[in-house]
């Protein structure tokens, strides 16, 4: 009988559905190829290496989520289960580009249906509340982009199409509060109420309280978006995918001084921190693709989740992250809060 030997860890820590995850491994018997498998709960794993002391597989499609059994198997032989965690669905048929958000008065998740640039679609956002009922919340804003609420509680959300950033009234309403913004793509906030707004040819703008802009700094352009985060130093960082593999999320402080935070990236896109002041982002890190968590000081990153064709993320109040494809969103029970303004 082959020996499946025994799990020693499973790299990253969580995934979502077509995820990719690294097994170290000891004693497992790979002599017949054939004869082995990876399994979670009872969904067995498509393949992309396979060794003795290591496996990357697939996630696959699986009947429930978050807390599954992953085993190894070599002929009849199976592993001890080593128990890893799996996004749960909460909504799919979305076209997300950039972070969904979370209301802070009542949890619920907002996330987008953007459609392609100029496209007409009659829903464009929705809302999924606590109980993970997901419902219609508005069409009235072409390709809407980024959503944040700012330290009232109001919702804004960008338009690449028009420039503009919406206020969204308690009827529901999209008010235009500031226009002629460019590409208009990621919005964050400041402790004092400032908005910051990227535009994907390379302008970060500042906008007040009643909706005057002024151009604040000037960054390399991005073919897709310009996503912001505003740090628990109060510095603003940028996301903003190049052509290149290697890219870099820059922070800037109050004055507008832009610094190079970390660099190593492929095409990172949303960002949140939490509040310890890790930083977590949507990127590829060494070729493999998912959430990476970057260290405060920015001297260290590893991936912390795993998945494909990522956009977006944001932590809830009760600890949970909602990690965003760019066509569903699911969440993770990682118990790790994040910060209001992020």
């Amino acid at each position: 009988m082959l020996n499946a030997g025994n799990i020693l860890r499973i790299s990253p820590v969580a995934a979502i559905l077509g995820g990719e995850v690294v097994i170290e491994c000891e004693n497992f018997d790979t002599s017949d190829p054939t004869k082995c498998a990876i399994w979670f709960d009872d969904q067995r794993a498509p393949l992309v290496a396979l060794g003795p002391k290591r496996v990357v597989a697939i996630v696959p499609e699986l009947k429930k989520r978050e807390a599954v059994d992953v085993r190894l198997q070599s002929g009849e032989s199976k592993s001890e289960p080593s128990r890893f965690i799996v996004g749960r669905l909460l909504a799919e048929d979305l076209h997300p580009v950039a972070n969904p958000a979370f209301d802070p008065d009542d949890g619920a998740l907002f996330v987008t249906r953007s459609g392609s640039r100029g496209e007409q679609l009659p829903v464009t956002i929705f809302r999924i509340d606590i109980t993970g009922e997901v419902s219609e919340y508005s069409g009235d804003i072409p390709n809407p982009t980024a959503i944040a609420f700012d330290n009232k509680g109001q919702m804004f959300v960008s338009s690449r199409l028009d420039g503009t950033i919406y206020r969204i009234t308690p009827f529901k309403e999209a008010v235009a509060f500031v226009r002629n913004l460019g590409v208009a793509t990621g919005i964050a906030f400041d402790h004092s109420g400032t908005m910051y707004v990227g535009d994907r040819t390379g302008t970060i703008y500042k906008v007040n309280e009643i909706g005057e802009e002024k151009p604040w700094v000037q960054l390399e352009p991005s073919v897709s978006a310009y996503h912001l985060a505003m740090g628990p130093d109060n510095w603003l960082y940028v996301t903003g995918p190049t052509i290149t593999s290697f890219d870099s999320i820059v922070r800037i402080d109050p004055n507008g001084v832009v610094r190079v935070f970390y660099k190593g990236l492929g095409r990172p896109q949303g960002l949140a921190f939490d509040q310890d002041g890790n930083l977590y982002v949507t990127a590829s890190l060494k070729g493999r693709r998912g959430v990476v968590r970057i260290s405060s000081d920015g001297e260290s990153a590893e991936m912390f989740a795993a998945g494909m064709n990522l956009v977006g993320l944001a932590f809830s109040a009760a600890g949970e992250l909602v990690i965003a494809s760019n066509d569903s969103v699911h969440s993770l029970p990682v118990n790790i809060k994040g910060t209001l303004l992020s």
